[in-house]
């Protein structure tokens, strides 16, 4: 533990899928042989994606007139991995999305998307990807069945094989009991896992998550967190955005974190806890106005401190021991609580104030 701490005041489409359905060939799977390796191993093509990246992206950039929102990210994400892009409102997560799923056009440099260029090849890997927008867009007057079947037909699936996907998906997802049921009377959370299985009618070897969860009571989240967590377990790979901390330690193999269109860092969740905070946080709440007073005074007790409005943060590697030389100093405050570390703690170290403004 440093003798004085810093004080700032702040903030693959699965082998077999459903039912057992196999997954047809790909460009991907017929790429020519690497010719490299990355540091982290990863089979390389000359100057591109690996045969194992199913997304792949070098300086990307995406302004709108004057505004940058995405500046210069370089992505890489793995066939049967799941992948988040973790930060506040605003800090261009949605725009590498959109870019990603072949519907917004980058403004500057490379991506690959499935081994296929966005630029010439939009609709083929359209074809390839299961997108769950921001906000639902269901067809509010359809059953859910209808939902699903008529959204099959976009991709040219013949009826009999739509039916026979809409029912699997409709077991996956919970909804068999609702499927004849009009959609607008749905909950939020129904409604979220109806998306989720329209997402993957299509058989998809790349699903787009945006903020999956936002505006789900806590037990609806949790369901939707089960869902996801299956698709993981069958080897879809999952690009997911989100600003809850909680979600992406849950969901997310590696994640990148980003504030004002940049990647901040990039790396699993634990690793991104190791690297940037310590092993525990002790949290003091002391009267209104006084945290900053206290903070000088305990800056020896841990490796930094975080002064918020309503408490001081104490990053220690043992928050027991911490706790009890503030209480052998004399000082009383109001509430006590030592906890891990986790990632909204490593946002805030990286950025300054906390993932949801």
């Amino acid at each position: 533990m440093s003798q004085c701490a810093s004080v700032h005041t702040v903030k693959p489409l699965p082998i077999k899928m459903l039912g057992g359905m196999s997954r047809p060939s790909s460009s991907v799977d017929n790429m020519p042989e690497p010719t490299s390796l990355t540091q982290d191993g990863l089979a390389k093509v000359a100057d591109g994606p690996g045969v194992d990246e199913l997304v792949w992206a070098r300086g990307l950039r995406k302004t709108y007139g004057d505004f940058t929102a995405v500046d210069g990210v370089d992505i890489s994400v793995r066939r049967g991995e799941s992948f988040g892009f973790l930060g506040p409102n605003g800090a261009g997560k949605s725009s590498t999305m959109r870019m990603i799923g072949a519907v917004s056009p980058a403004t500057e440099g490379r991506l690959r998307i499935l081994g296929r260029d966005p630029v010439t090849e939009g609709p083929a890997i359209r074809a390839r990807l299961g997108v769950v927008p921001q906000a639902d867009n269901l067809d509010q007057e359809l059953t859910v069945r209808e939902n699903l079947l008529i959204y099959g037909r976009y991709f040219g699936i013949p009826r009999a094989q739509i039916r026979a996907r809409a029912d699997e998906l409709l077991d996956f997802v919970q909804l068999t009991d609702r499927a004849d049921d009009l959609v607008e009377p749905l909950s939020g959370g129904m409604k979220r896992r109806l998306t989720i299985a329209r997402s993957l009618i299509n058989e998809p070897e790349l699903l787009l998550l945006d903020e999956p969860t936002t505006g789900l009571d806590p037990q609806a989240r949790h369901a939707l967190w089960d869902r996801l967590f299956r698709l993981k377990q069958r080897g879809v790979t999952l690009v997911l955005t989100t600003h809850y901390m909680d979600e992406a330690e849950q969901l997310c193999d590696r994640l990148v974190v980003m504030d004002k269109g940049r990647i901040a860092a990039e790396g699993s969740p634990a690793e991104l806890i190791g690297t940037y905070s310590t092993r525990e946080v002790l949290e003091l709440r002391f009267p209104t106005g006084e945290n900053e007073a206290h903070a000088a005074g305990l800056a020896d007790l841990a490796d930094r401190i975080e002064v918020l409005p309503d408490r001081l943060l104490l990053y220690t590697d043992d928050g027991d021991a911490a706790a009890t030389a503030v209480v052998e100093r004399g000082l009383r405050p109001s509430s006590v609580l030592v906890r891990r570390s986790s990632l909204e703690d490593v946002f805030l170290r990286l950025t300054g104030r906390s993932l949801v403004e």
